[in-house]
């Protein structure tokens, strides 16, 4: 299953951008998780509902990755 994933880093960006970019590539609301956390922070518990077989589908890189050196 296609699942979506977006995330900012502070609560006061806005996460609508990653969104709308998510549902015209045909991910349904209810699969679309979003996090706002900081990239250093691996518990990201929108990231986290994926399961073996899903497709993590993003926006961008950065909402997936993380900034460690």
């Amino acid at each position: 299953m296609d699942i979506g994933y977006a995330r900012v880093s502070t609560a006061k960006q806005d996460l609508g951008r990653q969104i709308d970019a998510l549902r015209k590539e045909g991910v349904a609301d209810k699969y679309i998780y979003v996090d706002k956390k900081s990239g250093f922070t691996t518990n990201r518990l929108g990231l986290q509902q994926a399961r073996a077989g899903d497709a993590i589908v993003v926006h961008t890189l950065d909402p997936a990755g993380s900034h460690r050196p």
